[in-house]
């Protein structure tokens, strides 16, 4: 059954970060008062020793301290990378559909990066929200659109490299820089419509049911499919023309799969937590609380930590060290499978995939 939460208490609906308030919130509202602190929850607790319960209370300060450290750190980790990124993308780079595309997708990241400082202080005060219902609601529901966003831009980019390989003429002549502005505000409009039921009030537990189904059909199965379809249907076409060495090996195209790669692994703890709480299925504790550890860390780090990855994919060790880290970040987005038809001088890459 879907537990019934305190209107003051996080949901646990949308941002990874959230499941610290799950392993606080009981059953039955009635037992949390308006505050929602760590210490009324342990007060709830079966009667123990007056020293068990120090040392107790003692631990749980200690791993507050130690968790809201390490958001802190993660925090400051994807500021510095997908601000980085942005940078280069944005101003360093010739705008083209390739940097247009993973230019929304580190803003994605960046968006979920900056909600985590909330949570960390969140963490750091025993589980009290301080900053009110309408702020919760908020970052439940820009959380949902950094993830709506992420994976409809990766399926977007898995159709662009289908359509590079199995229909490279039409490509040429339709792969423009103002539909793919429109494709990319399409995104944005869909995953905030998908993320303005996150807005409302006393939400009940078959909407909460249809929520999650959609959100994991429309943000995670569906995508998938999509995203495994196009780049077999690439891989293939690849092996038809005998360039299969030459296609893959190139960075940009490293980049895309470390991208797809990251994500999914990144967010199918979630979806898959969220569905055993919401079925009514028994399931053990301990499984639970290993799905709600794994799925911080995992979403964490493909917000966080993913940009990093894009300087090492294709690239030696020490060479990351030897090279600029504009240059670093240039190669990895460089659009040398081509951007429109103006560009008289295709790269081998496009000559390959044409």
């Amino acid at each position: 059954m879907l537990p019934s939460y305190p209107n003051l208490v996080l949901i646990t609906s949308s941002l990874p970060l959230s499941l610290f308030a799950s392993t606080v919130i009981p059953s039955n509202p009635s037992s949390v008062s308006s505050q929602g602190t760590m210490e009324q929850n342990i007060s709830a607790l079966p009667p123990t020793t007056v020293a068990n319960s120090s040392k107790t209370t003692e631990i749980m300060k200690i791993s507050h301290l130690a968790s809201a450290v390490l958001l802190f750190i993660t925090f400051l980790v994807g500021v510095v990378g997908n601000g980085m990124f942005l940078w280069v993308l944005g101003l360093k780079m010739r705008r083209t559909v390739t940097t247009l595309w993973f230019l929304h997708l580190v803003s994605c990241y960046l968006l979920f990066t900056l909600l985590i400082p909330f949570f960390a202080i969140y963490v750091l005060l025993g589980f009290h929200w301080v900053f009110g219902m309408a702020m919760c609601k908020l970052l439940n529901a820009f959380g949902s659109m950094g993830m709506f966003s992420s994976v409809f831009l990766l399926t977007l980019i898995s159709l662009d490299r289908y359509t590079l390989t199995h229909h490279p003429i039409w490509s040429r002549n339709h792969r423009t820089m103002p539909r793919a502005w429109t494709l990319v505000v399409g995104v944005w409009l869909a995953s905030f419509s998908l993320s303005a039921p996150y807005l409302t009030r006393n939400l009940g537990r078959q909407t909460h049911l249809a929520i999650f189904m959609v959100r994991f059909l429309l943000g995670f199965l569906l995508p998938f499919c999509t995203i495994v379809g196009c780049y077999v249907r690439v891989g293939l076409k690849m092996k038809e023309k005998k360039l299969t060495w030459l296609a893959w090996a190139g960075k940009p195209f490293k980049v895309i799969v470390t991208t797809v790669v990251s994500f999914f692994l990144g967010w199918l703890p979630y979806h898959l937590y969220h569905g055993l709480k919401l079925s009514n299925k028994e399931v053990p504790g301990s499984v639970m609380g290993a799905l709600l550890v794994i799925y911080t860390f995992t979403s964490c780090f493909n917000a966080c930590f993913t940009p990093i990855l894009y300087l090492f994919v294709g690239e030696k060790f020490w060479q990351v060290f030897r090279t600029s880290l504009l240059t670093l970040v240039k190669a990895a987005f460089v659009d040398d499978l081509g951007s429109s038809a103006s560009e008289s001088t295709p790269g081998p890459l496009l000559q390959a995939w044409d």
